[in-house]
Formats: C-alpha cells, structure tokens, sequence
C-alpha cells in the first residue's frame, strides 16, 4: 500500500506564501475544503475497506477449518464402518428370506402341504 503523505490536518494548517499576482486565497482555502472532504471521506472508505477483508479472511480460515473437518470425519465414517453396499444389500436379502420365508412355510402347514 501506498505511503500518504499527507493528513487532513496537514492540509488544513497548509499556509501559502502570498505574492503580488499570486492565486485568489478564497479560491484555494474552498478547494482545500473540498480536498480535505474527499480525504477524509477516502480514509473512512479505507478504513472501512481493511476491517471488511480481515473479517472476511477470519471466516475463509473459519470454513477452511470447517472444510478440512468435515473430511476427515466423513474419511473416517467411509473406512471405519467397512459396510459396502453389497453387504447391505446381502443382509436385507437375509432378512427378507427369514421373514418372508417363515410366512411361506406357515401358510404350506396351514394348507397341509409341509415338507
């Protein structure tokens, strides 16, 4: 960033030296005002502008963090379980033959059928 050198109070206090064809004083103490707005308007927008990007670089290493967690828990819940889908898929076809199976066999004793 660049170096300022001057202060809105460094432009205030600035005295110029008068001559006999010099500048209109009223004409260069109103543009000194104006100059002095501007300034001081730049410092707020500045200041402003510096607080915005360390807050925004304080939520970047928040989320960051945030990120770097959620995969290294979502790392360790894929390869600590070991269940694949076909194990999931296996266990439910278990379940159905035990369930589904017992109704079948209920309903050939009740007809007479058995084994």
């Amino acid at each position: 960033m660049a170096d300022k050198n001057l202060t809105t109070k460094d432009i205030l206090q600035k005295e110029f030296k008068t001559a006999m064809r010099g500048y209109n004083s009223g004409e260069v103490d109103e543009f000194l005002d104006m100059i002095i707005r501007d300034y001081e308007s730049y410092q707020k927008d500045m200041t402003y502008l510096q607080s915005e990007n360390e807050r925004l670089r304080n939520r970047v290493d928040e989320l960051t963090k945030q990120a770097s967690l959620g995969k290294r828990t979502q790392a360790t819940t894929n390869t600590g379980s070991g269940v694949t889908n076909f194990d999931i898929l296996k266990r439910l076809s278990n379940l159905e033959k035990h369930v589904f199976g017992s109704k079948l066999e209920d309903k050939r004793d009740e007809n007479g059928l058995g084994s």
